[in-house]
């Protein structure tokens, strides 16, 4: 009886033990991996209630084999990037050229979490000064237009907050366009899409892209009769481009919103 007890015992040691064993060596705890690593294993139930060999890697949750705990012990993580920068300078004055803003990644993605966005944006814009803070000379040429939001963050009162010159408006009708104006897909060239033939769409001069001493804008069609037509470039996709004719100058625009652009 004393030797059958013993025996018992010790069979009980064995199986406690090998329960013990199964308990630290399954599931995912302490084994998450990155990316698809097929050495980052255990043995214990998959998500599919399969007992066997699952995984506890990035790459098993595209091939179905995880361990059930894994989302538990593996939780994804998605990829953190700060604030945008402010706007850098224009990268080249006195002609139309880009401006860019940048963020960085704060916390890169684990376990099937977000994927990064993108880090760097683009806009188009002019400088009005050389690198020496000297009033650039225009010439004539295509009038450069961009979005009215651009707008929005020209300063309305000089150094001395006498308000600047409000500006007038012109009414155009559109000729034609490049094809390129459609195909733009970055969030800052989105309003080209909106540049359509046939349609009317008004352009606001303001300061500083006013010249002082004739009150005028690069391409603003002041001097031109109604049948003149005269030619246009979006900022910030060179290759958007086109013709107009002049129909009004007006006091303001009246144009929808999306027809609604500044001379730049």
């Amino acid at each position: 009886m004393m030797g059958f007890s013993v025996q018992f015992a010790c069979w009980l040691l064995v199986v406690f033990a090998l329960g013990e064993n199964h308990l630290v060596s399954g599931g995912c705890s302490g084994k998450c991996c990155r990316g698809r690593d097929t050495n980052c294993l255990t043995t214990d139930w998959r998500m599919d209630r399969v007992h066997g060999t699952c995984y506890c890697d990035e790459g098993c949750v595209r091939t179905k084999d995880c361990c059930f705990d894994y989302f538990t012990e593996c939780p994804a993580q998605d990829c953190v990037v700060s604030d945008w920068s402010f706007w850098s300078g224009c990268a080249k004055p006195c002609q139309p050229s880009v401006r860019i803003r940048v963020r960085h990644i704060e916390q890169q993605p684990h376990n099937s979490g977000q994927p990064c966005p993108g880090l760097e944006q683009r806009a188009g814009c002019r400088e009005y000064r050389d690198h020496l803070g000297r009033h650039c000379g225009f010439n004539s040429g295509p009038a450069f237009i961009t979005s009215m939001a651009f707008a929005k963050g020209r300063p309305k009162h000089d150094s001395y907050g006498n308000p600047l010159n409000p500006g007038f408006c012109v009414e155009f009708k559109l000729e034609s366009r490049t094809p390129h104006c459609t195909v733009e897909n970055r969030p800052h060239t989105l309003w080209m899409r909106y540049i359509t033939e046939g349609f009317n769409v008004c352009v606001a001069c303001e300061p500083p892209a006013m010249r002082n001493n004739t009150s005028s804008c690069q391409g603003d069609g002041q001097e031109s009769d109604k049948e003149t037509v005269l030619h246009w470039q979006a900022v910030g996709n060179p290759q958007c481009s086109g013709t107009w004719k002049k129909i009004q100058k007006t006091q303001r625009c009246a144009c929808p919103p999306q027809h609604s652009f500044v001379f730049i």
